[in-house]
């Protein structure tokens, strides 16, 4: 709630262009070449890394990450 809180007064201050994205938050922690192995794992399924289903959260996500490149949060995409 407090996102939703700070983005009106963003917007009630500063209007449209207030709430335009800044960049990034911060730098990657993975290279392209290392996204793109990520892509791959991600592509294999989640069965395919020990869980019991196909379905991939955030925390699974995570999890592999951290275990294929032993890397912990936080991460960003793009």
């Amino acid at each position: 709630m407090r996102s939703v809180q700070r983005w009106h007064q963003a917007w009630e201050h500063g209007g449209r262009p207030a709430l335009e994205s800044k960049g990034q938050a911060s730098r990657p922690k993975l290279s392209e070449a290392l996204f793109a192995v990520l892509e791959q794992e991600l592509a294999r399924g989640p069965v395919a890394h020990g869980w019991p289903d196909q379905t991939w959260t955030l925390a699974r996500i995570k999890t592999l990450i951290g275990r294929r490149f032993h890397k912990s949060q936080p991460f960003t995409c793009g």
